[in-house]
C-alpha cells in the first residue's frame, strides 16, 4: 500500500533539483514570490561557497529562529531557547560560526537545512528544494 508523504518528498528531492557548477554559479529564491527552497544540497566535487543564506535570515520558521549552515550569523543560543550566556567553550560569543571561502565540503556528503540562496565559489553539486513554509500565501 503506497502513501502519500510529504515528508518522504522532503527527504527524496521529490520536489525538484538542479545542477549548479564553478564559481558564481547560483540559486537565488529571495524573491517574494519564490514558492520553494533549498532543503538539500550534494556535493559532486569538493564545494566552496561564496553565500549560503538561511531562509529568511531564519527568522519565524515555525518554531522561533533557526540557524542552519551558511554565509549569515545568528545568535544560536537564544534563537534555539537557550541562554544568551558564553559559558565555558571556546566560542567567544553565541553567534554561529560562518561559513567562508575558504572552507571546503568535501565531494559525496549532503547538507540539510533551509535556505533561499547558494552561491559557488568553486566545486559542482546538486541543490533539491522543497514548498516554503508560506507557499501558500505568496503571489
Amino acid at each position: 500500500m503506497g502513501q502519500n508523504s510529504t515528508e518522504v518528498a522532503y527527504g527524496f528531492g521529490q520536489f525538484g533539483s538542479t545542477f549548479i557548477k564553478g564559481d558564481g554559479a547560483f540559486v537565488n529564491l529571495t524573491n517574494a514570490t519564490a514558492k520553494y527552497y533549498i532543503s538539500a544540497i550534494t556535493m559532486i566535487t569538493d564545494v566552496s561557497f561564496q553565500a549560503l543564506e538561511s531562509l529568511d535570515g531564519g527568522i519565524r520558521l515555525g518554531m522561533g529562529d533557526t540557524a542552519f549552515v551558511g554565509t549569515d550569523a545568528i545568535a544560536i543560543d537564544v534563537a534555539w531557547g537557550g541562554t544568551d550566556d558564553i559559558g565555558t567553550t571556546n566560542e567567544t560569543s553565541d553567534v554561529a560560526d560562518t561559513i567562508a571561502t575558504a572552507d571546503t565540503f568535501p565531494k559525496g556528503i549532503t547538507i540539510y537545512g533551509m535556505w533561499d540562496k547558494v552561491e559557488l565559489n568553486s566545486g559542482s553539486c546538486v541543490v533539491y528544494v522543497a514548498p516554503r513554509p508560506d507557499y501558500k500565501d505568496r503571489a
